[in-house]
C-alpha cells in the first residue's frame, strides 16, 4: 500500500466486521450517539450505551458543555474507565458520533475510535441490532482536572484572529449556507440566525467530501488531496474549523486530526449560530 493511501491513525477507525467479532470484549464501551434522540431505542448495536448530544454532553443553562465532574459521573454511568477504549458511532454519516468523541477529548479520555460508516452502514449490512438496553457495573473515573478548551476547541476571538491574520479557516456547510443564500441546511429549523455568509477568509470545503456514499471515510490519498492540495492547507499551520453547531466540523477535526495526522487544528464549535449573531464581526457572503 501507498503511504498516500495510508491514514495517519488508522487504528482511530474500526470496521463494521471487525466490531461485530469484538461486541464482548471487556475493555471496550460502544457509544451511540445520534441526532434523532429517539433512533437508539429502536435497535442498536448489542451492547451500545446512548449518549444524548444535548442532555448527556452539553450544560442545561449556558451554552457550554458539562463540567469536569459532571464528565467523570456520565463516565462512572456507563461503567468506562480511563482504560477503557470508547467506540462511537450513530446516524447521519457520525456527526454526532464524532462530536461525542471530540467532546471525549476535551476531557483528555485517550482510548476512543469511530466506527467507519456508522449506523448506516451497520444496519445496511444487516448485522445485528437490540431493543436492550444493557446495564454495566459502576465504574470509577477520575475527575478531568481541566477541559482541554485551549488545545482543540477555538472559540470566536480565536476564529477572529485566525481570520485577521489570514491564517486557515475552513467551513464545513453546504455551499448554499456559505454564501450566505441560506442559513441552515434544508429540512432543518431555523436556528433564529440573524445574518447569513461565511467568516472572511475562510474555504468552503463541505464535510461530506470527505466521504463515500456509504458514509465511510474516503482513502488517505483522497483526502491529502482534498484538503492540502486543493484547500491549501499545511500540516504546520493553524487550522480551525466551523459549521452551524459544531457537530460537522466535528467530523471534519477527526478527518484532519485521527486521519491526516494534523496536531494543530481546533473545533470551533460556537460555529455559525454564534458568529452569524454576534455585533460587529465581520462577515463575507458569495461563494
Amino acid at each position: 500500500m501507498k503511504t498516500t493511501d495510508t491514514y495517519t491513525h488508522p487504528e482511530s477507525l474500526v470496521e463494521t466486521a471487525w466490531l461485530a467479532e469484538h461486541l464482548n470484549d471487556p475493555d471496550l464501551r460502544i457509544v451511540e450517539s445520534n441526532e434523532e434522540l429517539d433512533v437508539y431505542g429502536t435497535g442498536h448495536i448489542r451492547g451500545a450505551v446512548h449518549i444524548d448530544w444535548t442532555r448527556d454532553l452539553n450544560d442545561p443553562v449556558q451554552r457550554d458543555y458539562i463540567s469536569p465532574e459532571a464528565f467523570a459521573r456520565l463516565a462512572e454511568r456507563h461503567g468506562i474507565t480511563p482504560e477503557t477504549t470508547v467506540i462511537f458511532y450513530g446516524d447521519k454519516a457520525n456527526w454526532w458520533a464524532a462530536y461525542a468523541l471530540w467532546v471525549f477529548r476535551l476531557f483528555g479520555h485517550e482510548r476512543v475510535k469511530l466506527l467507519n460508516g456508522g449506523r448506516a452502514k451497520w444496519v445496511a449490512e444487516k448485522r445485528e441490532l437490540t431493543q436492550e438496553v444493557p446495564s454495566f457495573p459502576q465504574s470509577r473515573y477520575p475527575v478531568p482536572a481541566r477541559r482541554r478548551d485551549a488545545e482543540i476547541r477555538a472559540f470566536r476571538e480565536d476564529a477572529l484572529r485566525q481570520s485577521e491574520a489570514g491564517r486557515p479557516l475552513i467551513d464545513v456547510r453546504s455551499p448554499g449556507e456559505f454564501s450566505g443564500e441560506v442559513t441552515h441546511m434544508a429540512d432543518y429549523p431555523q436556528e433564529g440566525v440573524l445574518r447569513g455568509g461565511h467568516i472572511p477568509g475562510a474555504k468552503s470545503v463541505p464535510w461530506k467530501k470527505a466521504t463515500n456514499e456509504d458514509g465511510t471515510f474516503k482513502s488517505a490519498g483522497e483526502l491529502r488531496q482534498l484538503y492540502f492540495e486543493e484547500a491549501g492547507l499545511k500540516p504546520d499551520e493553524e487550522n480551525i474549523v466551523y459549521c452551524r453547531i459544531g457537530e460537522r466540523s466535528s467530523h471534519t477535526w477527526f478527518v484532519l486530526h485521527y486521519l491526516l495526522g494534523l496536531t494543530n487544528v481546533r473545533n470551533y464549535d460556537g460555529s455559525w449560530t454564534e458568529w452569524g449573531n454576534s455585533v460587529r464581526v465581520p462577515i463575507a457572503v458569495g461563494a
